[in-house]
């Protein structure tokens, strides 16, 4: 499953820890970057490169958020609905994207570019309504800068 870089990037990284079961979240991670998310698949390639059990695997990859159990689009839009960002417009900017890129909460965009998570809370209130896509930190949304930040994203 995994290419060559992968396998020796793993192994370098089990070599880092005391043991093969403190070094699966980082593993998980390079499986994650390469494929996009953690399917059954990845689980078992990684449970065989570290000599863990499947199921060990995948009960700490599922355990954490950060780890995607299902396909996702090129670009990740985690938007914050929190008390700030929801009095300030979180939910138009919801309608907006459902509106113009066809993206419901926890679902992708038909053309697969974007991936629309609901977050509980980004830790920005006070320039709210605010969103990472992928990376990167955007604050004081309307639909109006929002659609031109989502042009950069191809």
């Amino acid at each position: 499953m995994f290419n060559d870089a992968s396998i020796k990037e793993i192994a370098e990284i089990r070599t880092k820890y005391p043991n093969s079961r403190a070094a699966l979240l980082p593993a998980l991670y390079v499986a994650q970057r390469e494929y996009g998310w953690l399917s059954p698949e990845a689980y078992e390639a990684v449970a065989d490169l570290l000599n863990v059990p499947k199921a060990t695997a995948r009960g700490v990859g599922t355990f954490y958020a950060m780890y995607k159990q299902k396909p996702m689009g090129r670009h990740l839009i985690q938007l914050c609905t929190n008390v700030s960002c929801m009095i300030l417009g979180a939910e138009r900017l919801i309608d907006f994207l459902k509106n113009k890129y066809g993206i419901e909460p926890g679902g992708i965009s038909p053309d697969g570019r974007f991936s629309l998570v609901i977050m509980e809370c980004i830790g920005a209130c006070g320039t709210a309504p605010a969103m990472l896509i992928n990376d990167d930190f955007y604050e004081n949304l309307n639909e109006i800068n929002l659609d031109e930040i989502l042009g950069k994203y191809q």
